[in-house]
């Protein structure tokens, strides 16, 4: 009963994922097919958005309070976070939204101890290679989270939650610091978080988060350009 119980969950996040497409790209796509006259409609395409992710997220919580599944993410079972749609900034940036069911640690080694995650912006940038032969496309990843510092522990006080959107920053190069799962779940710690935003002490909802981190790109320079020359045709 258990294993059919600890399968149903990936099962149920992976039928919504359409949904959350369809949801996601119609609302904050550059090319949606709504216009910039259907604000409302957009409104609430994201209202059922964020409601869809607030119940599968007490889904989850609820099988794991049974011990059905694992919440960590060293369990390579786990069902921490679940995709949330995608959609795209431009004709070479496309953006998918992950959730995580609980604040986690940045990274598997705790450090830095006092900042948690709650979501996560993978950045697909589109780039055109070409050599002698041939011209190919590839997509070159970023990676963005929704964090909160824990300044109460610093003080030995109660929590005191500070709300932030930050970049993904490898510390060192090497082989695998371009790959985000080795880092995240690496015993040592080999990343950072840039600081882009901070929100304040109130957690802000997904589609709110999201919002924030499509202005925050908008306005700064560290978000990710097209190299020169690059293909303007988004890859699906």
């Amino acid at each position: 009963m258990k294993e059919q119980f600890a399968k149903a969950v990936p099962t149920i996040l992976q039928m919504c994922q359409p949904y959350f497409e369809y949801l996601e790209s119609t609302a904050r796509s550059y090319s949606s097919s709504l216009g910039t006259l259907q604000l409302s409609v957009r409104k609430r395409l994201l209202e059922i958005s964020e409601q869809l992710a607030l119940r599968l997220e007490q889904l989850v919580l609820m099988y794991a309070s049974f011990s059905f599944v694992s919440l960590q993410d060293p369990d390579p079972f786990n069902v921490s976070s679940f995709f949330c749609g995608c959609f795209w900034l431009s004709e070479w940036l496309q953006v998918s939204v992950f959730r995580f069911c609980i604040s986690a640690p940045y990274t598997a080694a705790c450090l830095p101890r006092i900042l948690y995650k709650k979501m996560c912006w993978n950045l697909d940038v589109l780039e055109e290679e070409v050599d002698a032969r041939d011209r190919r496309r590839r997509q070159r990843p970023a990676y963005y989270f929704l964090c909160f510092r824990d300044m109460g522990r610093e003080k030995a006080v109660k929590m005191k939650k500070v709300w932030s959107i930050g970049r993904w920053v490898p510390l060192i190069d090497r082989q695998h610091s371009s790959d985000i799962l080795h880092s995240v779940l690496c015993p040592q710690t080999m990343v950072d978080l840039q600081p882009l935003l901070t929100i304040g002490f109130e957690e802000p909802s997904h589609t709110l988060a999201t919002y924030l981190l499509v202005q925050t790109l908008s306005a700064s320079p560290c978000a990710p350009l097209p190299c020169p020359g690059a293909s303007r045709e988004p890859l699906h």
